[in-house]
């Protein structure tokens, strides 16, 4: 890779994230770097971008997701996507969540759950109104479509419709208000349990809510 200008993103202990401008012209690739993670995170670093080059690799066919470019000696490489975080954007169009809903199948005929969906920053609005998923380090490709992966999927679907509810709720279906209204037992229990643990290690004791630029991000 020829690199140019380098822009970070955002820097944890996990390391890492940085826009890349190539010096020929070709549009601009997004690096994760787990070299720079703290000595004793750089193991779970590693982990989280070897999960989320698995997943691309998995997607290459599906667009709307990141291309994978490269994963060797703890960088990741995948191309940038153009677009705005949904809290930015905040669509209100229906047609964005059909597409939405489209992409999402894709994903998961592709064996892929994101496990990540509910973070609006992990949806963007391209600047043709198309949606985009990014961030995949929480991704999963489990090995049979069980009733895990079924209960995983589920999820996805449940935090895109609590999107739609939120940007454009006059528009849910019956079907999808009753989806709502049901959460899995996985994602029951995961609230009453794993996540209150999951945000005080993470938010609290890490500092890490990983947000590929979130706050700043723009168009190229």
């Amino acid at each position: 890779m020829h690199a140019g200008r380098q822009e970070l993103l955002k820097r944890d202990v996990f390391g890492t994230v940085s826009r890349i401008t190539l010096l020929n012209g070709r549009r601009p690739i997004v690096e994760r770097d787990t070299r720079a993670a703290r000595w004793w995170a750089r193991g779970v670093a590693r982990t989280l971008a070897a999960r989320e080059a698995r997943s691309l690799r998995a997607l290459r066919a599906v667009d709307g997701v990141p291309e994978l470019l490269d994963w060797s000696e703890g960088r990741l490489h995948r191309s940038w996507l153009a677009g705005r975080p949904m809290q930015q954007a905040k669509p209100a169009d229906p047609a964005y969540f059909r597409e939405a809903l489209r992409l999402l199948r894709r994903m998961h005929a592709a064996g892929i759950v994101h496990n990540d969906l509910a973070k609006e920053p992990n949806w963007l609005v391209t600047p043709a109104g198309q949606p985009a998923v990014v961030d995949f380090q929480l991704s999963a490709k489990p090995r049979f479509r069980g009733r895990l992966f079924r209960a995983l999927a589920y999820d996805d679907l449940r935090h895109l419709l609590k999107h739609k509810r939120s940007y454009c709720g006059d528009r849910l279906t019956a079907r999808q208000r009753r989806i709502l209204e049901r959460p899995s037992p996985l994602s029951a229990g995961w609230a009453r349990s794993g996540k209150p643990v999951y945000r005080f290690i993470t938010r609290r004791l890490l500092g890490w809510a990983d947000r590929e630029g979130a706050g700043d991000r723009h168009l190229p």
